[in-house]
Formats: structure tokens, sequence, C-alpha cells
């Protein structure tokens, strides 16, 4: 018995549960590290899209477009990044330079890209130490786009806290319609 709790206790573990929800998957992720457990639920969202994943890409990570499908998060949604480079720092930000500090974790052009969340930033000063933070720190949210024959596919997959599962929720479905309007465009 003893091995077992060693193992729990100092070697990653995960367990994860998956339900339906509507139109989105949600599963919890139980991460055992290090004495401390991180719960995670996992929400997966897709959309067909009439249009080439190079549109839909373009859509996604140019900053005019962006701000456009991010504000149905919050009005004036911007990132600063350096060109979404992978290992690169990028601030999501609202107008009041309120949002979160995270890394592009890969950027596989017109594919994929990911990021990993590290901390929030308020008042423009990045905080990734906090107890606050550290709840949620590690958290992924990637970008997945399948080439399909009307189109392309695209499937947003994030790690999440019950905190703000409720929002994302609500607020994905609408912010992926803006995507498809705006790749659906002439």
């Amino acid at each position: 018995v003893s091995n077992n709790l060693f193992i729990v206790a100092f070697a990653p573990v995960l367990l994860v549960f998956c339900f339906h929800f509507c139109s989105a998957e949600i599963c919890l992720h139980f991460y055992f590290t290090d004495h401390k457990i991180k719960l995670y639920g996992k929400l997966n969202f897709l959309i067909s899209i009439n249009a080439p994943k190079e549109k839909v890409w373009n859509i996604l990570w140019e900053d005019a477009s962006y701000r456009k499908w991010t504000s149905v998060f919050s009005e004036g949604s911007h990132a600063v990044t350096d060109n979404w480079k992978k290992g690169t720092k990028v601030l999501f930000l609202d107008p009041r330079g309120h949002g979160m500090v995270s890394i592009v974790a890969e950027n596989k052009p017109n594919e994929y890209m990911s990021f990993e969340h590290l901390g929030e930033v308020k008042d423009g000063i990045e905080d990734i130490a906090s107890d606050r933070v550290k709840k949620w720190s590690g958290a992924r949210e990637n970008y997945t786009l399948i080439e399909t024959a009307n189109g392309t596919d695209l499937r947003i997959d994030m790690d999440i806290t019950d905190e703000f599962k409720d929002y994302f929720l609500k607020t994905w479905p609408n912010a992926l319609e803006k995507i498809k309007e705006l790749s659906e465009e002439n």
C-alpha cells in the first residue's frame, strides 16, 4: 500500500471521467503531482466551416480578425504576441490591460495551435505565482483545423476549472459562429 501511495504522491498520475453536455464534451481531469491535486475539466467544441483551412487559420490569428471573433468574450480583446511563434509569451488582454499570460506551446501553421496558460495579468502586472493562478496554471487551450470535403472542421479543446465552465459553455459557441461567419465571407 505504501508503494502505491508513493507513486500517487510523487509521480504524475491522471484520472479522467468524461460525459456529454449539450454540444460540448466535458471531461474532468484529476492531476496528482508533488502532493497537489489540480482539477481541470476539458471542454471540446467543433464547428464545420465552408472555407479552406488556410483562410480559417488567418481569421483565427491575424490581428484584425482575431479582435473581431474574440470580442464575443470581451469587447476590445486583443493579443500581444511575437507573431505566435512557438515558445514565446502571449498576453491575452482586454482594453483595461487585464487578461492572461500564456506561452505558445505549439504552432503548426494551418493545422494546430496550442497555448499553455501560466497566469493572469491585472493592471499590466503579470501574476504566475499566486495561489489563485496556481490552481489552473498549466491549463491548455488547443485549436485543431481538419480539412474536409466541404472545407474545414475547427476543433477547440481546453482545460477548464469549474469556476469558468459555465461561461465558456455559453460563450465558445458564439465565438465559433463568429469565426465561421468571418471565414465564409468572400
